[in-house]
């Protein structure tokens, strides 16, 4: 049998995921497909839900492989790939594999380094992108609020609708996140949701009300953002960070504050917006270029650093795009 190391399910994490919930073992390398071997892996957020059986892409069972969004350079040439190309797919957490020919799309090679295409453009930018341009709608002058402002989705939301003429207000949790927003981001506000007082401080910076919002959390930060929207308001529905390393959901948003705005809300799931994908690579790259987005990368070196920065993904120590560079 054909195997390779690979990052496995030990047991159901109980609250913050812990290194030990996962294990270093060996998969078989299926005999047919094109072969590959993993060059980046891509940590998200709602991977912790699929271990908890509460997300639409499935459960990951203790004894599988975890699997996301990786980076992957082509092995041996066929099914109309060239050894050396790099490519994308979804895939488990491990060094060699092949991987139907369905599945695997080639990266731009003007994508460079190729680790962007699993951060501000890839599915994160895709997310922002969409969100913006889709769901929002900024206009010159609008309020725009948008929480995790310094993770990929969000700092890539921030910067989207400060190009379009939004006036940008981010929420982060550390000194360092929030000195980034305003330095190299250029948000025309920054929130400490640890240090302030969240109400306090929405109302200082919205007097006005918010116009749109991009929720990546859920929980009281959604309700103290839906308590100050503007008429009209736009709310994009994306992550749930509040609520990924607990067994029950909690209580949602009063129904009353949408109403009382005549607001709109959207749930927000990106593989609903794939066609945009080639219209977002050549944006974002386009912005990145010009100097007008910025984006930031938190990298760990070796497949055996994958669960430990999956973690730290989960108890929010990391700040940027969480990847793990396997080779």
């Amino acid at each position: 049998m054909d195997a390779s190391p690979c990052v496995k399910l030990k047991r159901q994490p109980q609250g913050v995921p812990v290194a030990d919930d996962f294990e270093i073992g060996e998969a078989e390398v299926a005999s047919t497909g094109v072969e590959c071997r993993s060059l980046y892996i891509s940590l998200d957020p709602y991977l912790r839900g699929r271990l908890s059986g509460r997300h639409l892409t499935g459960l990951i069972s203790p004894g599988d492989p975890m699997t996301s969004e990786t980076v992957l350079e082509v092995v041996e040439s066929g099914h109309g790939f060239v050894a050396g190309d790099i490519v994308r797919g979804h895939a488990p957490w491990q060094h060699r594999m092949r991987l139907p020919p369905e599945s695997v799309h080639p990266v731009d090679r003007q994508i460079r380094p190729a680790s962007l295409a699993l951060g501000v453009v890839g599915m994160p930018g895709l997310t922002a992108f969409a969100g913006v341009h889709r769901l929002l709608q900024p206009s010159s002058g609008e309020t725009l609020l948008v929480s995790a402002a310094a993770g990929p989705v969000g700092a890539t939301v921030a910067q989207l609708g400060r190009i379009a003429g939004a006036h940008v207000i981010g929420m982060a949790g550390s000194d360092e996140k929030c000195r980034w927003l305003r330095e190299v981001a250029k948000l025309d506000a920054v929130i400490h949701y640890k240090r302030e007082d969240l109400r306090e401080s929405l109302d200082c910076h919205c007097p006005e009300g918010i116009d749109m919002y991009f929720d990546n959390v859920g929980g009281d930060v959604l309700q103290a953002a839906m308590e100050r929207l503007a008429l009209g308001a736009r709310v994009a529905l994306c992550g749930l960070m509040s609520q990924y390393n607990t067994d029950e959901p909690p209580a949602g948003p009063n129904p009353g504050l949408i109403i009382r705005a005549r607001a709109i809300v959207r749930g927000l799931v990106v593989y609903d917006h794939e066609a945009l994908r080639p219209e977002m690579e050549v944006s974002i790259q386009r912005e990145i270029e010009n100097g007008h987005l910025a984006y930031k990368e938190d990298i760990s070196e070796g497949l055996e650093t994958a669960p430990e920065a999956f973690c730290r993904l989960m108890r929010g120590d990391n700040f940027g795009k969480a990847l793990v560079k396997v080779v």
